[in-house]
């Protein structure tokens, strides 16, 4: 039995398996079919009544997971017992078994460890002698068909002892199998041989190269589920901080020295009785974690999404606190528990290190040669930066900054052990530390380095030394942004940002970002954007605008690290508007002109602007993959170009008439038109146009409406590779409603919409302008996809579809969206723009959102004459710059109020029958 089953209370409340036997006994009948079937029914009962009655004991006591997880091994071990013998003894009795019929049904993986998750596959082993009997094959397949009957989810094999031996030496993946391999039932001198040959033909001697091979597949296993213990929605099972990483550490300390139990790997000198105490806390949080993820969904659920994030705090009962909720305290225990899991990774290596050291090359650690003249009494273990005695750091606390220092200045690792004393010590940095000159100067050093500070400063924090000498930074420190935008904890994005300034600043971006790279090295004080990116976002959680609150905090902070009072007075600027830039270039319109004058208004200088477009574009790639992209860095460019434009000429740029000249000599010199053919042009379009929309819309648009003639309907749809959209050009005869229609024809289609101008011609075309992306963010770029959206749109513009029962097909939000709260909200502004009114509406993403709102907007008798969508995870922002019927902007009050309530009805999902 394994020693987990032994420390279960009441087990016979979990599964009777006497009882059990008895009725299996008293079951009647010759037919070996309807025996099994009899059999399979009293067994799945006992298994559901024992599953309610731990689901019942894990919802009394939601912390205790090592338990739960103990007695779902311990249910299915007595069931597989029952079967084995009912099996072996009513079904295919065997009353005289020679040598080679006998037979073994061991539990391996997980199971064998004696820990399951509710609906954890069920990992065991069958094992012959020799040759596999045809008394053997009648077993084996009747237990197996008896074990899909009861609903488990089985992975078995079936070997003799000979081939268990080949096939383990030859696949690490079984190896590890039937490393944690337990007796469930069967013939024990079997049992004992297989055991015997494992550790004599396959473990002996060959530790050493297993420890190098589950390294490196544990490596291989955090690079695909995303290399950072701090992503928002975590694997719990597979992710870095997880439960296989604690598992792998037992692996290896079983493998190469025997242990049998966690516990033992202390008496082994892998472990300390602390760090036992701490892998025990962390095993016991994530199993509790894992089995309610379980419980909850009903299935082998094994990533921690949103949707099941706040259920799992209720049950284990986390409380509100002030500025945090108890989905976000239960995350932020979470991540503590992960980066525990993660310190004692690099603990337990260390340890084994000192072990092998004298038997060859290290473990697990990368060597490094280099031997630095001066490290201020800290010395080099075997390439590390080490402590030359246990008090060093009570000695002078600046040297827990010291020692980051001098790893990132030398290119050193930092010894397991040294770390561990960093994280013990981390008390000591006081009020007095805190405002020593030098350890201020020392971390400015490590935040501006132009080596690898990304690296550096994840130690510092990992260590708890960043927490503990930037208080406000500790504050953040395993905190979750509970939304489905930000992919990481606010420490984890901070350090991510840090990390892509430095790579901007090196140049090894520049194909990304060509604009920042060249504009980072104009930049006067390279210091002011480093502090700046680290207290962006500093003062998340608390309740408030954490623009406001942060740029309190850098002005307190700034002095402190050696700062002037210009450059705090910058550093809080940046914090307190960083965003104002994404928000302007996403969810206004460039094109009026209005639009770019306020923003230069709030940034007065070249120097903020350059450094505030490297803050946006740092923050914006460290919230997570696949959130940045063409059409951002598009729109960040036209933004600063125009902005810049305006910060260096002042009063003396060109006027709206000189521009709207040079783009029209520009036009007529590319398409060769003559003057005649172009003056038409000019004159059917309306001046707005031609400030809206930039040269190379210019181009095609005026191809499109060449090639038609007096067609009534022509579609054209570009691939834009440079803003990650597809062009998609509406030229019709203008009628009420037909911006609504087309954008609910390309939702059908499969696209959305992230930015539309909208045109009249002065002879009544509309020539309209819709950027497409696919739903991941890519262009709309395959031939059967432009084919599929020309056809929606004009199947909607002739009526020939009911547009409604088409958007209602679309699939709906994402489950895990549900999570969220998202009120409805609209925003009336008459002072960003001269000519227009302009609507700003929040709401949860959805397909067809855009069609609906623009329906609406039709019924209140708007003109809509641009939209922009931006999103944000699960959270849509929709603008759009509008008019009434006569051009003119809308400012009655009632009218405002009336156009309110129909865009909120839209945005909450009330109006899609009516969007047709």
């Amino acid at each position: 039995m394994s020693q987990r089953f032994e420390t279960l209370a009441h087990r016979r409340a979990i599964v009777d398996r006497r009882a059990l036997a008895d009725r299996l006994a008293a079951l009647e009948g010759s037919d070996t079919a309807a025996l099994r079937r009899q059999a399979t029914a009293v067994l799945k009962a006992a298994l559901d009544a024992g599953r309610a009655e731990i689901d019942q004991r894990l919802r009394e006591h939601p912390s205790k997971g090592l338990d739960a997880a103990a007695a779902q091994a311990f249910l299915v071990d007595q069931l597989l017992r029952l079967l084995y013998d009912f099996t072996t003894q009513r079904l295919y009795r065997n009353s005289n078994p020679s040598a080679a019929e006998r037979l073994l049904l061991i539990a391996v993986g997980g199971y064998g460890r004696g820990e399951m998750a509710p609906f954890s596959d069920v990992d065991i082993g069958f094992i012959t002698p020799y040759k596999q009997t045809p008394w053997a094959e009648q077993v084996i397949e009747s237990m197996l068909y008896s074990l899909w009957d009861l609903g488990l989810k089985v992975g078995h094999s079936s070997r003799s002892l000979d081939d268990m031996v080949r096939q383990a030496k030859g696949d690490l993946t079984i190896r590890t199998a039937l490393l944690e391999a337990r007796y469930v039932w069967g013939d024990t001198e079997l049992y004992d041989q297989a055991a015997a040959r494992f550790k004599r033909e396959i473990q002996s001697g060959t530790a050493r190269a297993f420890i190098a091979d589950k390294l490196a597949e544990r490596d291989q296993r955090h690079k695909k589920m995303g290399d950072s213990r701090y992503v928002v929605e975590p694997n719990v099972k597979e992710g870095k901080g997880g439960l296989r990483d604690l598992h792998t550490l037992f692996w290896i300390g079983k493998y190469a020295y025997n242990v049998r139990y966690v516990s033992e790997l202390v008496e082994a000198g892998l472990l300390t009785r602390k760090e036992y105490r701490q892998f025990n806390r962390a095993e016991n949080f994530l199993w509790a974690v894992r089995c309610h993820l379980h419980s909850i969904t009903g299935r082998a659920e094994e990533r921690l999404t949103f949707d099941v994030q706040r259920e799992i705090a209720q049950r284990m009962r986390y409380a509100d606190r002030p500025g945090k909720s108890p989905v976000e305290r239960f995350m932020q225990h979470y991540f503590l528990q992960s980066k525990t899991v993660g310190d004692l990774t690099g603990l337990f290596l260390a340890h084994l290190d000192e072990k092998f050291a004298a038997r060859g090359r290290r473990i697990g650690l990368p060597r490094i040669r280099r031997s630095p003249a001066k490290l201020n009494g800290f010395v080099l273990d075997r390439g590390r930066l080490a402590l030359p005695r246990e008090h060093f750091f009570e000695e002078d606390p600046v040297r827990l900054i010291e020692a980051f220092a001098l790893a990132d200045k030398h290119g050193l690792e930092i010894h397991p052990l040294t770390m561990r004393a960093a994280a013990r010590d981390a008390k000591l940095i006081d009020g007095k530390i805190r405002r020593d000159p030098r350890a201020n100067a020392l971390f400015l050093d490590v935040l501006t380095s132009p080596r690898d500070p990304e690296t550096v400063l994840r130690w510092m924090n990992e260590a708890g030394v960043f927490g503990r000498f930037v208080p406000d930074f500790g504050r953040v420190v395993a905190q979750m942004q509970f939304d489905m935008y930000h992919h990481y904890t606010v420490d984890e994005h901070t350090i991510r940002a840090v990390g892509l300034l430095s790579e901007i600043e090196r140049g090894t971006l520049k194909g990304d970002h060509p604009l920042s790279t060249a504009i980072v090295g104009q930049i006067v004080s390279r210091r002011v954007l480093y502090v700046a990116v680290l207290l962006h976002d500093i003062a998340k959680g608390r309740g408030g605008d954490h623009s406001v609150l942060g740029a309190e905090v850098a002005e307190r902070l700034c002095p402190r690290l050696g700062l002037t009072p210009a450059e705090t007075e910058t550093v809080a600027w940046l914090v307190r508007w960083h965003l104002l830039m994404s928000a302007t270039a996403f969810k206004r319109d460039l094109a009026d002109f209005k639009t770019v004058l306020d923003f230069c208004e709030k940034v007065q200088s070249p120097e903020r602007l350059r450094l505030l477009l490297v803050l946006t574009v740092v923050d914006i790639r460290a919230v997570g993959p696949g959130v940045w992209n063409g059409w951002k860095k598009q729109l960040l460019s036209n933004l600063f170009e125009a902005a810049e434009e305006v910060l260096r000429l002042g009063h003396k740029q060109k006027g709206r008439d000189e521009r709207i000249a040079a783009k029209q000599t520009a036009l007529r010199r590319h398409l060769g038109w003559d003057e005649a053919r172009f003056a038409t042009l000019v004159r059917r379009l309306p001046q707005a146009y031609w400030i809206a929309e930039p040269s190379d819309v210019l181009q095609r648009n005026a191809r499109l409406v060449a090639d038609a003639g007096d067609t009534q309907l022509s579609i054209a749809a570009q691939v834009y590779p440079e803003r990650g959209a597809t062009l998609v050009t509406v030229y019709a005869a203008d009628h009420p409603g037909l911006f609504y229609r087309v954008a609910g024809a390309i939702h059908a289609a499969g696209g959305n919409i992230i930015d539309a101008r909208i045109h009249t011609t002065r002879d009544g075309m509309a020539l309209d302008n819709f950027l497409v992306q696919d739903p991941v963010g890519g262009p709309f770029d395959q031939p059967e996809q432009l084919t599929r959206i020309k056809r929606a749109i004009e199947d909607a513009l002739a009526n020939r579809t009911r547009l409604a029962d088409r958007l209602q097909q679309r699939p709906l939000s994402r489950p895990r969206a549900e999570a969220f709260p998202i009120a409805p909200a609209v925003l009336i502004d008459n002072k960003a723009s001269n000519r227009f009114t302009v609507i700003e509406v929040n709401a949860r993403d959805r397909p067809a959102l855009l069609n609906q709102l623009a329906h609406g907007l039709f019924q209140s008798k708007v003109t809509i004459h641009s939209a922009h969508v931006a999103t944000y995870g699960e959270r849509a922002v929709d603008t759009f710059y509008v008019t009434d019927l006569t051009g003119d902007k809308i400012t009655n009050g009632q009218r405002l109020k009336a156009l309110e309530r129909r865009l909120l009805e839209a945005a909450g999902g009330e109006a899609l029958q009516q969007a047709a």
